[in-house]
């Protein structure tokens, strides 16, 4: 592993002019300036010098970004939990990554699971100097555990190296300064809540007002009260969307924002076309995932086109490849082929599983992400879904689920829709779609969809079941978990 001297990963809060009274973090009514989060940072990463790796209880806390700034500091590995996380799944993630102890806000109850580990208490109001920071590039800076849809979770290892170029990178492609302020009520276990939403303003040296818990009130007293930015993820803009219409005050929150972004799953055109049409912006998409933070977005300068994820951010390399890994040249819009990246935005290793990470790279160094994508002529790519859940074959045909949710959201009759294949005799495939009716005295027939749909896209992309469903099955980032669809 190519290494070399990591530069400070927040150099604002070195600074002691007058840069040093902005505001850095605030949750809530509790907040901190940039010498204030020094100086509590730098008291806790003073206690964890030379702890290997280190839990964080990662509630929506203000502790818990002084935690993880104290680690980065300290130059130690942070292990963010998930609250709600059970108690087999946190014994495998501390069986697994082995930290030393666990960081913890004073007031937090901890679980069973964690109490053989030494726990330390944040204090936000601390007094510690901060530690000058001897960190490789290549050194472990996070170990996120992804979602195991297949088997336990796995760490991904994310180095500074990665944190650093996708911050940068977004930066550019956003115009992302110190003089922003973020607003955002995400979870701060996943890499969207804590690397974008608190660690990107800080290293900008900007702000970032955390509301706990999403809330269109909150969202727009934010927007209105100074905040440029909105982080969310495509369930948070649905209720904007279906808010917005009686609510002038949040109509007017984000026509006045500077940048309205989602992230960690698609937002449907139908959602998009919506808040537009009230606000007169438009929402930019971005993709990225645990083990390649992130790798595309629509640019600030650039046309916010609803339904795609941008172009490839700088630094990162994409391509598209067919099941056999050739790479498909033609950006016609058409052809579906998963994506690979490769640039230093991408995790190390999942820890304690060579086989995994080998298994993850092709020979050339890209990562197979297992989304399936088409690029239009200009660069930009449309995800059309998951490699496992979300590519559908019927009749000759390689079929994304994703577009076929959009045109399925189009019609008045379905609030929320997903798509999958089952196994069908002559399709090879047949398309299933799962609809939570507008109204569920009155739940759309087959037929009236299927046409709807080959109306706006073509015959074979035609859904052959229906089902009905009083709600989808999410997760805590709001995307379906379509594994847990089972079948009639």
């Amino acid at each position: 592993m190519q290494k070399g001297h990591a530069s400070p990963l927040f150099p604002a809060l070195a600074d002691t002019g007058a840069a040093a009274d902005r505001p850095a973090l605030r949750f809530g009514e509790r907040s901190l300036t940039y010498a204030e989060l020094a100086a509590a940072a730098g008291a806790t990463a003073g206690r964890i010098g030379g702890a290997g790796r280190v839990a964080v209880w990662a509630s929506p806390a203000m502790e818990t970004a002084v935690a993880v700034v104290a680690a980065l500091l300290a130059g130690v590995a942070a292990v963010p939990l998930n609250p709600k996380s059970g108690d087999r799944e946190l014994a495998h993630i501390l069986a697994d990554s082995a930290p030393s102890l666990v960081l913890a806000p004073p007031d937090a109850e901890l679980p069973p699971a964690l109490a053989a580990l030494e726990r330390v208490d944040v204090d936000a109001r601390a007094r510690g100097a901060v530690p000058e920071e001897h960190a490789d590039e290549g050194d472990p800076a996070l170990v996120v555990y992804t979602s195991g849809t297949t088997g336990p979770p796995k760490g991904a290892v994310i180095p500074r190296r990665a944190l650093a170029a996708t911050l940068d990178a977004l930066a550019d492609a956003w115009r992302w300064t110190g003089d922003d302020v973020l607003v955002q009520g995400l979870p701060l276990f996943h890499v969207h809540g804590l690397v974008l939403g608190v660690l990107g303003p800080l290293r900008r040296g900007g702000s970032v007002r955390h509301l706990g818990r999403f809330s269109t009130e909150g969202a727009a007293r934010e927007l209105n009260d100074g905040a440029t930015m909105l982080f969310g993820v495509p369930t948070m803009y649905h209720r904007i969307a279906e808010t917005l219409p009686g609510d002038p005050e949040l109509a007017k929150a984000l026509a006045g924002a500077r940048l309205l972004v989602s992230g960690s799953a698609a937002l449907p055109v139908h959602d998009h076309e919506r808040i537009a049409a009230v606000t007169g912006r438009r929402v930019i998409e971005r993709y990225g995932m645990t083990e390649t933070l992130m790798n595309t977005s629509v640019r600030a300068d650039g046309e916010p086109r609803a339904g795609t994820v941008g172009v490839p951010l700088p630094g990162v390399e994409l391509r598209l490849v067919e099941e056999d890994g050739t790479p498909i040249a033609d950006l016609d819009g058409e052809s579906v082929g998963e994506i690979q990246v490769r640039g230093p935005n991408l995790f190390t290793e999942y820890l304690n599983r060579p086989d995994a990470t080998a298994a993850a790279f092709t020979a050339d160094g890209f990562f197979r992400t297992g989304d399936m994508a088409v690029r239009d002529p200009d660069g930009y790519v449309r995800i059309v879904g998951r490699k496992a859940t979300d590519l559908i074959k019927s009749g000759g045909y390689k079929i994304g689920a994703g577009e076929i949710e959009n045109a399925l959201l189009e019609h008045p009759a379905v609030r929320e829709a997903a798509v999958t294949g089952e196994p069908d005799p002559d399709l090879g495939e047949r398309i299933v779609a799962w609809i939570v009716p507008a109204d569920p005295a009155a739940p759309p027939a087959l037929g009236t969809l299927a046409d709807h749909v080959a109306g706006r896209l073509a015959p074979h992309k035609r859904p052959r079941v229906v089902r009905h469903l009083d709600a989808l099955p999410r997760n805590d980032m709001g995307k379906v978990m379509k594994r847990a669809l089972g079948h009639d």
